[in-house]
């Protein structure tokens, strides 16, 4: 069995939660506008923006290298979290498994937080773990906190 792991980490936000959390449920493809130098584009392949269970294809800049990730999206709106599960891309050559939940939270009304998990399975053990993509996940929810803040 190839080595598998979580990564956990916090990105402090301004705004609500709630705000937050619809910008990564249902306008994703506000994103190539909003943070343009991370996403590039974004197309629903099955189902709709905002329906649980959708496929969406992005094209984004990883480490300064243009890749592709297609992913099935799990919504639950009782945690405000978004979770992207890895279907085929460039990150699925590695990875057997790459599922990364965003879970928007409100600890006050001042003090927000998106919650990251990432749970990962590499293909064989020869494969590197994938801090990069989690640096990038996490650059990605930093840096739209402050467009979901000026489209309020």
């Amino acid at each position: 069995m190839a080595t598998s792991g979580t990564y956990v980490t916090e990105v402090p936000l301004k705004g609500s939660a709630e705000k937050h959390y619809k910008r990564w449920r249902s306008e994703n493809h506000l994103f190539p506008d909003a943070i343009g130098h991370h996403i590039q584009g974004v197309t629903i392949h099955d189902g709709e923006w905002d329906s649980h269970g959708a496929i969406k294809i992005w094209n984004y800049t990883c480490d300064g290298k243009p890749e592709v990730f297609k992913e099935r999206r799990e919504i639950d709106d009782e945690t405000n979290s978004v979770t992207f599960r890895g279907l085929e891309g460039h990150v699925m050559e590695t990875l057997k498994v790459y599922d990364v939940i965003f879970q928007f939270i409100q600890k006050s009304p001042e003090d927000i937080i998106c919650k990251i998990t990432m749970i990962w399975e590499k293909q064989n053990d020869d494969s590197p773990e994938p801090i990069n993509y989690m640096k990038f996940v996490k650059s990605l929810a930093a840096d739209m906190d402050d467009h979901v803040l000026k489209a309020t």
